[in-house]
């Protein structure tokens, strides 16, 4: 039977599907990493007390990278190259969702809306990241090699997105509410439609490394089509919503270290 779990369970059994797994998900998380220490490093003035929760989030993002790699170390493996067409954050960014590599590279402060920007393409894409990790959670959380890692991911992309409903809830109130959700709007949409173009690229490698039949890839296909149809009919509105989170001042302190055996 075809299951979430059986998927990810002949992938992660498999040394070259495991690699690229695990290859993917650390260039994202290094990417995110990087970027949130930019943003943390040029938030305007009046925005200076959001900084140290930036970093947090960059500090997660960054720990996350390193767990991978252990995940990685710990089999005997190393990083692969990532396929261009299955790097999430790159293609987020080069189709224009939250805030361009050459800006958060030149060092001009940044401006409140390009603050708000990046809290809703956050808000979005760690409500995806959130998903996927409690998928992992559901199916891996007591794994001997991965469960610590899932848990902690896990807790930390909750926190990211509870840390994105209360900050952009306060620049709601402060005002900027018309263009939070214009720009909600556009990321998810944007979203949805590079994570299927991601997901069906990343199946296709998958399939080609595991040897899977014509109709076993064919099924996986239909069925992200079928996700991303579901999505862009409303199921994208749950990217969008905004209420005040249980987890109130989520990356108020500093970043949890990751497990020393990963």
């Amino acid at each position: 039977m075809l299951s979430a779990k059986s998927l990810f369970q002949e992938i992660l059994d498999h040394d070259e599907s495991f690699a690229l797994f695990c290859s993917i998900a650390a260039s994202g998380e290094s990417q995110g990493g990087w970027e949130n220490a930019r943003i943390a490093a040029l938030v305007p003035e009046t925005q200076r007390d959001l900084a140290p929760k930036i970093t947090r989030h960059g500090a997660d993002e960054d720990k996350h990278g390193r767990i991978f790699d252990a995940l990685l170390k710990k089999r005997g493996l190393d990083r692969v190259p990532v396929p261009p067409e299955t790097d999430y954050t790159m293609l987020l960014e080069r189709n224009g969702i939250g805030l361009a590599h050459d800006k958060l590279e030149r060092d001009e402060p940044l401006t409140v809306q390009d603050v708000v920007t990046y809290l809703a393409h956050s808000r979005v894409t760690e409500q995806r990241a959130s998903e996927q990790m409690e998928l992992l959670r559901k199916h891996f959380a007591d794994h001997p090699d991965l469960g610590r890692a899932v848990r902690m991911i896990s807790n930390d992309e909750d926190n990211h997105l509870a840390y994105c409903h209360e900050e952009l809830l306060r620049f709601a109130y402060a005002g900027h509410g018309r263009a939070i959700q214009r720009t909600l709007r556009e990321c998810a949409l944007a979203e949805i439609r590079i994570y299927r173009d991601v997901s069906l690229a990343v199946m296709a490698h998958m399939g080609r490394v595991l040897g899977w039949p014509k109709p076993k890839a064919a099924l996986l296909a239909a069925g992200i089509h079928a996700v991303y149809v579901y999505e862009r009919l409303g199921g994208w509105r749950r990217m969008v919503s905004l209420r005040m989170p249980e987890r109130r001042n989520a990356l108020g302190g500093p970043a949890t270290p990751e497990p020393e055996a990963a």
